[in-house]
């Protein structure tokens, strides 16, 4: 009986790792953080290694690149339709990528899409996140690694290693993006 009750509680907590420091990964995290909590769901999130760029204060530094990122889909958010349709990342060779400029055409293009489709700003997501009650906690040997100082991230967060994070976590329902 108290096994079945168990699973209850877990099915009501979500648990995500994040590692990537990149807009494009940032969203999927702080999204599905924001509909578990808006359900209910205890929610926490932890960052390390280049995730912790989507807890920083300043966070100027998140871009996008198709580069050695085959699977994106880079589509032109103004335009006529035909254009629209274009898939960049398909259509141009890897080496465009590279070029001084495209990912900050890939970061506009990235953003303007995401307001094209309704989707707020990054850091308004990340606050109705924190707004929501989702608990982030920021890997401090992370931190002490890459030369962070606490001051350096947003409020309220916490900070930990992973032994603390998996302690405190629920053993099943962990995302690893």
């Amino acid at each position: 009986m108290s096994e079945s009750l168990n699973d209850a509680s877990l099915s009501e907590q979500l648990s995500i790792i994040h590692t990537k420091g990149t807009l494009d990964w940032a969203y999927p995290v702080f999204i599905l953080a924001s509909t578990a909590a808006a359900m209910d769901k205890k929610v926490e999130l932890f960052f390390t290694f280049y995730g912790l760029n989507c807890l920083l204060k300043d966070t100027s530094g998140l871009k996008v690149s198709p580069l050695g990122n085959p699977g994106m889909v880079m589509k032109s958010p103004v335009g006529p339709d035909w254009l629209k349709r274009v898939d960049w990342n398909k259509a141009l060779p890897g080496l465009v990528w590279t070029l001084p400029g495209a990912a900050k055409l890939a970061t506009w293009g990235f953003k303007k899409q995401m307001l094209l489709e309704g989707q707020v700003p990054v850091e308004e997501l990340r606050a109705l996140c924190i707004e929501l009650g989702v608990s982030m906690t920021a890997c401090q040997m992370t931190i002490d690694l890459m030369g962070y100082q606490q001051s350096d991230f947003i409020e309220p967060i916490s900070f930990s290693g992973a032994a603390t994070y998996f302690a405190n976590t629920p053993k099943t329902q962990s995302l690893f993006i």
